[in-house]
Formats: structure tokens, C-alpha cells, sequence
């Protein structure tokens, strides 16, 4: 059974940083072509791709909105997907979610996900 675990979030100043990780069982990341995604969700607003890594070549994908402060990175040793993000600001305040599926293009929106984590809350303070 895929299981994918999301932890990190917290509350942090504007301008601080966080890292959020995805645990992955189920599967290896090392075997097979997935690609792993971040999504979050801030209240009242839809879902939103914002990264995405192929876990076979390192091929990532950023939303306009993250990219340059954002940074997705994939540990395939340890099947964990990291999201380091930088220069936080209010407006990334959110749930943030991780994705994956096998055999998908590393992009949120060129395919449908089939396995999700829990959302963990990333809150930044103005």
C-alpha cells in the first residue's frame, strides 16, 4: 500500500524559512519513475500545484508564484521528497499537501495524482 506522510509545517515569521518532507512507503523511488508534487491549499482558495520533482532525474517544475524562493529536492536513498522554502511570505500561508504517482510528467496539472499525504499547516506571520 502507498502511504506518503507530510510533516514540517509550523507557524514562522514573513520572510523566515521551512522545510516540509514527504515520507514515502509503498513503493521505491529509486526503481520506479514517479513524480512527486506539492500542492496547498489556503482557506477559501483552490488547490494549487506549486513544485514537482521526477524522482529518476531530478527534472522539477515550479509555480510562478514560489518559484526562486522554493526549492523541491528528493532524497531516493530514503524515499523522502523535501520542499525547502525560503523568503516566506503571508500570502504562503496554507495546508500543504504531497503528491506523487508513477509515470506522470513532474508537473501538477499533467495528470491526475492517485496518492496523497495529510495536509500539514504552514502559517506566516505578517
Amino acid at each position: 500500500e502507498v502511504q506518503l506522510q507530510a510533516s514540517g509545517g509550523g507557524l514562522v515569521q514573513a520572510g523566515g524559512s521551512l522545510r516540509l518532507s514527504c515520507a514515502a512507503s509503498g513503493f521505491t523511488f529509486h526503481d520506479l519513475d514517479y513524480s512527486m508534487c506539492w500542492f496547498r491549499q489556503a482557506p477559501g482558495k483552490e488547490r494549487e500545484g506549486i513544485s514537482c520533482i521526477y524522482t529518476q532525474d531530478g527534472r522539477s517544475y515550479y509555480a510562478d508564484s514560489v518559484q526562486g524562493r522554493f526549492t523541491v529536492l528528493s532524497d531516493n536513498s530514503k524515499n523522502m521528497v523535501y520542499l525547502q522554502m525560503n523568503s516566506l511570505k503571508f500570502k504562503d500561508t496554507a495546508v500543504y499537501y504531497c503528491a506523487g504517482d508513477r509515470g506522470l510528467q513532474p508537473h501538477p496539472l499533467l495528470g491526475v495524482y492517485r496518492y496523497w499525504g495529510q495536509g500539514t499547516q504552514v502559517t506566516v506571520s505578517s
